[in-house]
């Protein structure tokens, strides 16, 4: 994925078909070791097509893969949420009582001492 976001970052600056050497530029000034192979993939995969055209293939193909139902479990999700910020609400009053009942304990003297 680095080698692909290094070409992509590569086009954007202005070259519109980075070499190796851009490449292995781009990812050393972030501190990354670079694969010549991969690179050299990555080149032959890439080179001389249109950033733009990739970009558009990949939107295609990424819209026909099935979601997987992502409304149901939202829906859920956002009518418990009120239940449990209720919960919530009621645990930090229950803590706050403990809390200033303890707190003459720890005054360091009682009542009858």
């Amino acid at each position: 994925m680095r080698y692909v976001a290094a070409y992509l970052l590569a086009v954007l600056g202005g070259k519109a078909s980075p070499a190796a050497a851009d490449l292995e530029k781009i990812l050393g000034s972030v501190g990354v070791e670079s694969d010549s192979d991969r690179v050299k993939k990555i080149i032959s995969e890439l080179g001389g097509k249109s950033i733009e055209e990739l970009i558009a293939q990949g939107r295609e193909k990424l819209s026909s893969m099935p979601a997987g139902g992502g409304a149901a479990p939202v829906a859920a999700v956002a009518a418990a949420a009120p239940a449990a910020a209720e919960e919530k609400k009621e645990a930090k009053k229950e803590e706050k009582k403990v809390e200033s009942e303890s707190e003459d304990d720890d005054m360091g003297f009682g009542l009858f001492d």
